[in-house]
């Protein structure tokens, strides 16, 4: 296991010296599940929200192939991750997740964590919409493609390759943390989760998406989804001051030509109470 400063790239995807806060990297052993991958949703980066249950690294949720949706649940490394996005020339639909879409709509712009990020939708789009967006990913091939999605929209975005647990985020700093579809490894002292909750600044808002899973579905895949952070683990980590304003399972909008496998959401939006941060 290495551990180091990991670069924050810029928009052109290469390494722009640290323009925020270190990252700290580590490599996974093999066949060791990372801490945070990305699920299908749209986005790119860190590897939080790409698979069925949260796993892999940032992409459109809603028109995925079928195996794609559970091949990042194998113990994945970041060398695995980016060897995966390396085989083909777009993993992801390079539209925002629909969830997001709605849930961020009307919140006050500031600063923003993309949790998984993929190749970049979800980031890309909250920076056109007025956030200072953070995004983390494992896999540097995702986030090279991320940062050529972001310059070529005209995105300034900040790209940390890194995981969750591995980046060394400024604690209560977002205005915004969005988790799309993560596949977060569970761990005795959630780790993961109290990971999202520390990085929300007061008067900020967590946003965690998951696709709602069918138990034996998943295991014929060969993983088991207890194995994995789900929004249920997280809201019962909510304390006094967190208000929960969405716990909702929901019908997810799959579009023409897409894998209709899962139809349904789990949407956690928590606002966290206290005045919110003024740069």
């Amino acid at each position: 296991m290495t551990t180091g400063e990991a670069p924050l790239l810029d928009g052109r995807g290469t390494a722009a010296g640290l323009l925020c806060h270190p990252v700290l990297v580590t490599d996974p052993t093999p066949g060791q599940h990372p801490d945070d991958r990305a699920c299908v949703d749209g986005s790119a980066g860190a590897s939080a929200k790409h698979c069925a249950d949260g796993s892999g690294s940032g992409a459109e949720a809603d028109d995925h192939p079928a195996a794609a949706e559970h091949h990042h649940l194998v113990g994945d490394s970041a060398a695995e991750w980016d060897q995966r996005y390396a085989g083909v020339e777009q993993v992801w639909s390079g539209r925002p997740n629909a969830a997001l879409v709605s849930e961020v709509t009307g919140l006050e712009p500031g600063r923003a964590l993309d949790v998984g990020c993929g190749e970049g939708a979800d980031a890309v789009w909250l920076v056109l919409h007025g956030w200072q967006v953070t995004a983390l990913d494992v896999s540097r091939v995702a986030l090279d493609r991320a940062a050529i999605h972001a310059r070529d929209a005209g995105a300034q975005v900040v790209w940390v390759a890194a995981g969750l647990l591995d980046a060394q985020l400024p604690a209560a700093a977002f205005d915004l943390v969005s988790a799309q579809y993560p596949a977060l490894r569970r761990t005795r002292g959630n780790d993961a989760e109290l990971a999202l909750l520390a990085a929300v600044a007061p008067g900020g808002t967590l946003l965690v998406v998951h696709h709602a899973l069918d138990v034996e579905q998943a295991e014929a895949h060969g993983f088991d989804p207890a194995d994995y952070v789900a929004p249920s683990d997280i809201s019962a980590l909510l304390g006094a001051e967190w208000e929960v304003e969405v716990d909702e399972i929901r019908a997810r909008a799959v579009p023409a030509g897409a894998v209709a496998r899962h139809t349904q959401d789990v949407v956690l939006r928590a606002r966290r109470h206290g005045r919110p941060l003024r740069r």
